[in-house]
């Protein structure tokens, strides 16, 4: 029996726990304040490193063609609708029945957003699902070609380009090049692993992890993946995330990293704590707006949601994980089709 290797899970369950406190911060007014922002600086690629793990533990995107992208989509664009459903029918009943119709958020429901964007009104973060299939598709029809993968090493700056453009693709595909490139990452790194051996991993890790400290430092930059946003100089930009990325993860995976319960339970649950959090925030923002309340600036409010929606979804993931309209847990596909290794992820 293969050993799990607890160091992705570790590193998803920091992600997840970023992610939600991010969204917190932001809808309580806190997004801008000097603490926060210093936290966002040093921990702006954690989203790109779900790209970068779907590659490393991704054995071959070969196979059938057609198989493949209807696992895919079973896996990734059934819960994508599915949540954005939850998360429109939270927000509509509220727009439609209950807020004043001069009300923000009111203001704020366009139509141009189902075309410009792949969020869902009441459950945004849903845009990862659907620009995450892409990414999959796409490294699937590439490494059908052979020599083409290369190509994907200029993808940051077509990613770049579009930000430049205005991102003028619908549906918010301009971050999709950029994960395709953290996809690619993620399997060469495995690959020199394998080949350098723990010794010399371990040494290579921490000088990437220096070199990554010393750009970010010195030439700081931020890359927002949900927008596709470049803040600062593009080549800094992938050089700190590719560095970061992986140096982090090649020094946990050699120091064998132990489990930590309540963050790695997080990590191996991820995909309901992702899904469900959002549209638990929004309903109890909507509801405070309904009484004239705003969130902003409350610390109470904050500390509520903390509790409530880390409490919530504790209790969730044994139910939603039944259900694979919900989670994406669909029977395993035949071996024929690409096949990931995440669910054991051996350590080596």
């Amino acid at each position: 029996m293969k050993q799990r290797n607890h160091t992705f899970d570790l590193l998803c369950g920091i992600c997840i726990i970023r992610m939600i406190v991010l969204h917190i911060t932001d809808t309580c007014g806190f997004g801008k304040a000097e603490w926060w922002t210093e936290v966002m600086a040093w921990t702006y690629y954690f989203m790109s490193f779900f790209f970068f793990k779907a590659g490393y533990f991704n054995k071959t995107i070969s196979g059938n063609s057609r198989q493949y992208c209807i696992d895919k989509a079973k896996r990734l664009l059934v819960p994508y609708l599915t949540w954005g459903l939850i998360g429109n029918i939270v927000h509509f009943t509220f727009v439609w029945f209950i807020l004043d119709p001069k009300s923000t958020v009111v203001k704020m429901t366009t139509w141009e957003h189902v075309w410009q964007t792949s969020s869902f009104f009441g459950n945004s973060p849903t845009w990862f699902l659907f620009s995450f299939f892409w990414a999959y598709i796409a490294m699937h029809f590439i490494s059908k070609v052979r020599g083409l993968r290369w190509v994907v090493l200029a993808f940051p700056m077509i990613s770049w380009w579009l930000y430049t453009e205005g991102n003028p693709l619908w549906l918010s595909l301009n971050n999709v090049f950029f994960g395709i490139f953290l996809f690619f990452l993620g399997r060469v790194w495995r690959w020199l692993m394998e080949r350098m051996g723990s010794k010399l991993t371990l040494t290579v890790s921490v000088l990437l992890i220096g070199v990554f400290v010393w750009l970010n430092a010195t030439w700081h930059g931020q890359y927002t993946m949900s927008a596709n946003a470049w803040n600062g100089n593009c080549w800094i930009i992938v050089a700190s995330t590719v560095t970061s990325l992986c140096g982090i993860s090649g020094l946990l995976i050699k120091l064998h990293t132990p489990r930590i319960p309540v963050i790695n339970y997080i990590g191996e649950h991820s995909m309901v704590f992702f899904v469900a959090h959002y549209p638990i925030l929004q309903l109890y923002k909507l509801i405070r707006t309904a009484n004239v309340r705003s969130l902003r600036g409350h610390w109470d409010d904050y500390t509520i949601l903390l509790m409530l929606i880390f409490g919530v979804c504790f209790l969730l993931v044994p139910y939603v994980e039944k259900v694979p309209w919900l989670s994406g847990r669909w029977p395993k596909k035949p071996k024929f089709l690409a096949e990931d290794d995440s669910s054991s992820q051996k350590i080596s």
